[in-house]
């Protein structure tokens, strides 16, 4: 698969190391990523860049396998035994005739095996005598974030660049499967923008092919995917794996999640914060809600996969093992439709967040969820829920779209119905523009009149 976006991160490297002295670069992100393949990019083996793939064997060994990666550019220096890495970085620095590149990737292994290795990174770094730059890299967002972000730590505050890797958007998929926009929205509820997910995609001729040999097959490559991510960056997976579950099956509300796992809301705070911080989850609050002080927010998993892994593999696990895949696949393409539905609403509502449409820009798409009080339902008031809103930043107009993932819709019909309910919103205000846009899988029936966006649409890309 050819290399994908990533062209902002590859110019903050080239940037970095195009400065006058030599810099310390931390890169990381979730398993997968594509954080060693962009970090490939910007080396030159020419030129004499080393790559370390650090591993879990002992301290000194790894120092051995590291002298041998440098004698490719420092000739003989694997000759030597260094008893500690501060010898053997001075060494280097010595023995060096220009500047050159030194990535330590899965960095968290060798601090691991060596402890001290942080402070004697930190005594060689604040002596600013390198004539290398050191790019340090790794796949635990816990580790690598506490190793430069805590206070406490040796290597806080010396990094010149720190860059957490994030997903590849979803347009590319597209490109990296060789599919129409609807397809890739699809595909992407399933892979979500992770690189390696899609290179392991391309290798099966069909969506249902890919789903049934690495996730429903429990010796399927990405069958334990999601619980290997929660090992990358938690000691204790148990309560985590819980919560996931939860949410992944319909429970939202963090009163109901700590109902159902038997303790105090208060008490599942903490995990559920963790599990946001390392992209997990995502909480959606309704629109107009203050995000610190609404009380009406419910938890969503955010990382598709994840998803479908608690939407369709966990809860079937013991049937999985029986080899029971047809009744498992048989589920998973009934219940499709209305999962990708879920995932097409959430891209536009990334569309709509911070874009201009029309000559405007909108500030953060939500949903909202609520009772309006049309004719009839004075009382009482009707439960509605709307997919898009956004308010535009000179807060003279307010989006208001709907999203389906269905066949032809009557575009006239949902436009009137829209037009309807803006009516009745509490938060439409008299100097507001109302805009109503319809967010559809394919073009519908009496459009003429309506603005209507599509999956290449959404997804940026060429009809």
């Amino acid at each position: 698969m050819n290399f994908l976006d990533r062209k902002a991160d590859i110019e903050r490297l080239n940037e970095a190391f195009g400065r006058k002295n030599p810099q310390f670069v931390v890169v990381y992100g979730r398993r997968r990523i594509g954080k060693s393949t962009l970090i490939k990019k910007v080396l030159d083996a020419d030129r004499g860049d080393v790559y370390f793939l650090c591993d879990q064997t002992s301290e000194s060994h790894q120092r051995f396998l590291f002298s041998r990666s440098v004698s490719l550019t420092v000739e003989g220096f694997d000759k030597v035994t260094y008893p500690d890495w501060e010898v053997l970085f001075e060494a280097l620095n010595r023995q060096l005739t220009r500047r050159v590149k030194i990535c330590l990737d899965e960095f968290p292994y060798l601090v691991k095996s060596c402890p001290s290795l942080k402070s004697v990174l930190q005594k060689l770094l604040n002596g600013k005598t390198f004539k290398f730059d050191l790019i340090i890299c790794g796949s635990s967002q816990q580790l690598m974030q506490g190793l430069v972000l805590d206070k406490k730590e040796p290597l806080y505050g010396l990094a010149d660049e720190i860059i957490k890797l994030q997903p590849i958007p979803p347009g590319f998929i597209a490109e990296a499967l060789g599919c129409d926009a609807v397809s890739a929205v699809e595909e992407y509820a399933i892979w979500g923008g992770i690189p390696r997910y899609w290179e392991l995609r391309r290798e099966y001729v069909d969506r249902e092919t890919a789903i049934r040999k690495m996730l429903l097959d429990t010796q399927g490559i990405l069958a334990d995917e999601p619980q290997r991510l929660l090992r990358d960056d938690l000691r204790e997976t148990i309560q985590t794996t819980t919560l996931l579950s939860l949410i992944g099956n319909g429970v939202h509300r963090s009163s109901e999640i700590a109902a159902r796992v038997g303790k105090e809301a208060t008490s599942i705070t903490e995990p559920l914060s963790k599990l946001r911080e390392l992209g997990f989850i995502r909480r959606e609050i309704p629109f107009g809600e203050n995000e610190k002080t609404s009380k009406k927010g419910i938890y969503r998993i955010d990382d598709p996969l994840t998803e479908f892994y608690f939407r369709f593999v966990a809860p079937y696990r013991s049937l999985l093992e029986f080899g029971r895949i047809d009744t498992i696949m048989q589920i998973v393409n009934e219940q499709f439709p209305g999962y990708a539905g879920d995932c097409w609403e959430h891209l536009c509502r990334h569309y709509v967040s911070g874009n201009m449409i029309d000559g405007i820009a909108y500030k953060m798409a939500s949903r909202w969820w609520g009772k309006i009080f049309p004719p009839g339902y004075e009382k009482e008031g009707k439960m509605t829920e709307i997919d898009v809103l956004a308010e535009s930043f000179d807060k003279k107009h307010i989006l208001i779209g709907e999203c389906k993932w269905t066949g032809e819709e009557d575009a006239a019909r949902l436009k009137a119905h829209l037009e309807e309910t803006a009516r009745y919103l509490p938060f439409i205000k008299k100097n507001h523009t109302v805009h109503i846009v319809l967010f559809l899988k394919q073009p519908p029936r009496n459009g003429e009149n309506a603005q209507v966006m599509l999956p290449q649409d959404v997804l940026g890309l060429c009809p």
